[in-house]
């Protein structure tokens, strides 16, 4: 059996745990808007339309916020479209997904599904086709009390109260070919300059996060980010990630090591970052929207638009069907974003309802769990106070893609005021159980809450509408305290969540 040894200590402080890491994604993308979140047929359809089973598993989730409405969507989107008597709304072709949007959900039915999933909106601006004096439209349309042409528009429009969006995306992964209204960094940064500095003229305390490359992979990444950021880092407050590159090609050791990967991308933007900061000699530290990341399988037949004369209106697109190792994988993602919690300030799991989602739906009928559900629903239930970076030791294996690696990976969080801890591990051996033995005298009094695992034989098992429950993650009987020290067995390929308390 593999060892593990690791070692909690409340001097190992990241940082706080931070709502927004636990956050999701909403495009009008394939079926994530239509017969996702909205589907009026649907029996408990409200009466705006949205999917009642739906709102209810995002709550589930744990979902803290949800960004919207893209993604490479919105580089081609007119909001105005969305607003105002849904019958008299125009049908615009969706260039970046080859597709046809009723505009029948739109920016207010947004926010109303919203608050009604007890979600804060992530609002992104369109600044491939448009521009400064759009954006500064869409947020006096959001955010301004009354008394103007677009506040009142939204007033006469249902919506008597401001909308109060906080956190705005000054467009989408710029830097890529494939966006519309595609930029150099030179001309992105200087757009997204105008642009924060006017919308800064509305509300000054807006959360501004500026396109950050769209890739490790991408030939510009960090010389991108170096260029945007000279030009807005006195505009915004934090600079986008977004990674979808990992996938089981074959390679099973290599994909379960995934989260090196996004240490690495998230290690080398806050570098860019600080580099950004040390030449301009100023305080301000700009942190990261880790606002797009996912497991993806980008070259399944699922992942092809379709093309020609075919636009239809929400496509089966980009519908990957998770197994337990992407869960396990997701997991490792999580763990990631959390022991980075001192410099990823928002993250976003993309996306959240059909399209390489957690959460499926059937037009008309039933929504299910994905495996990638429990590990995020897990780690957003139970990471409170602060995120311990701990002391782990344990054996490393070689993989094709990341060279030599540890076997487990984790991340605790520590609750002072409730004494609750709780503890997320991985262990990435494809053949090995292992037992971890976990150093607890530093936090006096821990007694074992529960203990969970989610594994299967099969790593390869998928959730199906019929089935989605049968590997779930359930008791690890072999969790046990005693004389300061945790030890629990885990099996190959697993996800694994600890809790303890102080009692008493």
């Amino acid at each position: 059996m593999l060892p593990v040894s690791i070692t909690l200590d409340p001097a190992f402080r990241v940082g706080p745990v931070r709502r927004r890491t636990f956050g999701s994604f909403v495009e009008h993308l394939g079926r994530c808007v239509y017969t996702g979140i909205h589907d009026p047929e649907h029996p408990t359809a409200d009466a705006d339309g949205f999917r009642k089973d739906v709102v209810e598993l995002t709550r589930d989730l744990g979902v803290s916020t949800v960004r919207y409405p893209g993604g490479n969507f919105v580089s081609g989107y007119r909001w105005e479209d969305g607003i105002g008597p849904v019958e008299q709304r125009p049908r615009r072709l969706d260039l970046a997904w080859h597709s046809t949007d009723p505009n029948t959900v739109g920016v207010d039915e947004f926010v109303r599904w919203s608050r009604a999933a007890d979600v804060e909106p992530m609002m992104a601006v369109n600044l491939g086709t448009r521009g400064v004096q759009e954006a500064l439209d869409l947020l006096e349309y959001c955010n301004v009390k009354g008394g103007t042409r677009w506040s009142d528009l939204r007033r006469q429009n249902g919506s008597p109260e401001p909308h109060d969006i906080r956190m705005w995306c000054l467009g989408n992964e710029m830097d890529g070919p494939w966006q519309i209204g595609h930029k150099t960094a030179y001309e992105y940064g200087r757009l997204a300059t105008e642009t924060a500095r006017a919308m800064r003229m509305i509300q000054p305390d807006l959360e501004l996060v500026a396109c950050g490359s769209s890739g490790v992979p991408m030939p510009t990444f960090g010389e991108w980010e170096r260029i945007v950021l000279g030009e807005t880092y006195e505009y915004v407050d934090m600079i986008s990630a977004h990674a979808y590159y990992w996938e089981e090609d074959g390679d099973l050791g290599s994909f379960l090591a995934s989260a090196t990967d996004m240490d690495h991308f998230i290690e080398s933007v806050a570098a860019t970052a600080d580099a950004v900061r040390a030449h301009k000699k100023v305080s301000k530290r700009i942190h990261i929207s880790f606002d797009e990341w996912n497991v993806w399988y980008q070259h399944r037949a699922e992942s092809k638009p379709p093309t020609g004369d075919d636009w239809p209106v929400a496509p089966v697109l980009l519908e990957d069907r998770y197994n337990v190792a992407d869960a396990v994988v997701v997991g490792n993602l999580l763990i990631s974003l959390l022991r980075h919690t001192d410099r990823v300030h928002a993250a976003s799991l993309a996306q959240l309802v059909n399209v390489i989602a957690p959460i499926m739906t059937e037009p008309g009928g039933r929504a299910w769990k994905q495996t990638i559900f429990h590990p995020f629903a897990q780690a957003s239930r139970y990471a409170r106070g602060d995120v311990l970076r701990v002391a782990l030791d344990v054996a490393t294996y070689e993989t094709a893609k990341f060279g030599d690696v540890a076997l487990a990976d984790a991340v605790a969080t520590y609750d002072a005021e409730t004494g609750e801890v709780a503890l997320f591990a991985v262990n990435r051996s494809t053949t090995q159980p292992a037992r971890l033995d976990v150093d607890l005298r530093s936090i006096p009094g821990l007694e074992l809450v529960e203990a969970s695992v989610l594994a299967n034989p099969d790593h390869q098992w998928q959730a199906t509408a019929d089935d989605d429950s049968s590997v779930a993650p359930r008791a690890n009987a072999t969790a046990q305290v005693a004389d300061g020290r945790l030890t629990l067995e885990v099996p190959p390929v697993s996800w694994n969540v600890v809790r303890l308390a102080v009692r008493g």
